[in-house]
């Protein structure tokens, strides 16, 4: 049998994977260097990886048919199918928890509940609260940004440190929610179940997230009171529901086919929600996963090409080359190894669902051949990719908080404590965690 390693292609298959990066990175670098807004995202990832689709289908020296098939197996995989499928439906209860007024009542639940001494404490748990919830980091900036914006000019607060806070909470979410496209991704890509990845989640989230506090509670230094707008508890109800459902380890979809009815029924009952509005704002919700729905397919198309040539195995055994020569117990280094492709690939691309669907075969490989269980690698997918993109000052998340509060991204990442403290935590409960190689989801 030939080793794929040793394939001629087994190289040259990355070279569009390298287009595509070089054409996402570079636009927005351009853009940036033009202060045009939101630069990272003036060229969609779902249009600038056409170019590399092109590319490979022309790499791969078939009848430009077979070449087609190639590119609908991969696209038509099973995981990404159903990672899209629940996109669809975790993007349909969120754009009907907003318009049932779901968002506005978390959001002002918690400021209700913030002592003054507590501010930046306070807002860092709300935003993490409303992003679990939600599943969706850009929404709770979305959201909580004009409230704290004005928190901190009433308390004068460095609004970079405020903004340094929401990003922090946001993140926390992003990582540890069941309904969030990066735990979609790296749960599927690695074949893991929600329930168990969210338990070896916060096993690692959660003493971060206490630190954090302690760091921020340490800063805050506001007298002036918090004010909450009038909201209902009912509101937080289905989002309540779903994370407890979720995490009994109930069916994602029928987790968020529940959700989806909650809020309906939550907004008619006890708000002024038409349930004859239902159709059109789940509508909505398809609408806003569009964009992250075509990416993973293409993506995953992109992957075939790569995979039947070669080139993952190539990286996979590059990779190991690099972590043996590392002195560690067990296969410590292959997790590192893990965490560091993540990182660097969100590094690159500044998205992390996408930089956890392009690594998500190479870490499933190296998971499976050193015997680590797939919820291990999902979560150190997702910690590492949300690691990096607290950190990066052309991620969507930086530059919105950037906007919002009139000050500079290198600034809003610059008080990104929890994605530091995150970093540290993850690797070193990694270097000195017990092995695990129990093969359980």
């Amino acid at each position: 049998m030939v080793n794929p390693v040793s394939q001629p292609g087994a190289k040259r298959s990355l070279i569009p994977l390298g287009l595509f990066i070089l054409l996402f990175l570079g636009s927005g670098l351009y853009f940036q260097a033009q202060n045009v807004e939101y630069a990272f995202y003036q060229l969609p990832g779902h249009v600038a990886i056409i170019p590399a689709l092109i590319l490979a289908i022309w790499l791969h020296r078939a009848p430009l048919q077979q070449s087609i098939d190639v590119l609908i197996k991969g696209a038509g995989n099973h995981n990404i199918i159903t990672m899209c499928l629940i996109y669809l439906l975790a993007g349909a209860f969120a754009s009907v928890a907003t318009a049932t007024g779901g968002v506005d009542a978390a959001v002002n639940a918690g400021l209700s509940i913030v002592p003054t001494a507590w501010l930046l404490p306070g807002l860092f748990i709300i935003a993490a609260l409303i992003s679990t919830a939600m599943g969706t980091s850009m929404g709770t900036i979305g959201a909580l940004a004009p409230i704290a914006a004005g928190l901190a000019t009433q308390a004068n607060l460095d609004p970079a440190l405020v903004a340094g806070v929401l990003l922090s909470g946001a993140m926390f979410g992003d990582n540890l929610s069941i309904i969030s496209d990066t735990t979609i991704a790296s749960t599927r890509t690695q074949g893991a179940k929600m329930s168990d990845k969210f338990r070896e989640n916060i096993k690692i989230a959660l003493p971060a997230a206490v630190l954090t506090l302690i760091v921020y509670t340490l800063l805050t230094s506001a007298t002036a009171p918090v004010a909450a707008a009038e909201f209902s508890w009912t509101g937080v109800l289905p989002y309540a529901a779903i994370l407890v459902l979720a995490v009994m380890g109930l069916n994602v979809f029928l987790v968020l086919l529940l959700g989806i009815v909650l809020a309906a029924l939550q907004g008619s009952v006890f708000a002024d929600y038409q349930i004859t509005g239902l159709g059109k704002d789940i509508a909505a919700g398809f609408a806003s996963v569009q964009e992250i729905f075509l990416l993973a397919m293409l993506v995953s198309g992109l992957s075939e090409f790569i995979k039947q040539q070669g080139g993952l195995s190539w990286i996979s055994e590059v990779i190991q080359n690099l972590t043996s020569k590392l002195r560690l117990a067990g296969n410590k280094a292959q997790q590192l190894a893990i965490a560091a492709l993540a990182f660097s690939s969100n590094l690159c691309i500044a998205n992390n669902t996408v930089a956890i669907v392009l690594t998500g075969d190479v870490a499933k490989n190296l998971a499976q051949q050193h015997q680590i269980p797939p919820r291990r690698s999902a979560s150190l997918l997702d910690i590492f990719a949300c690691i990096s993109q607290g950190l990066v000052p052309y991620g969507a998340q930086a530059l919105l908080l950037g906007a919002s509060f009139g000050i500079s991204p290198w600034q809003v990442v610059s008080y990104s404590f929890y994605c530091l403290i995150l970093l540290v935590v993850a690797s070193g409960i990694v270097l000195l965690r017990r092995a695990d190689t129990r093969a359980s989801g």
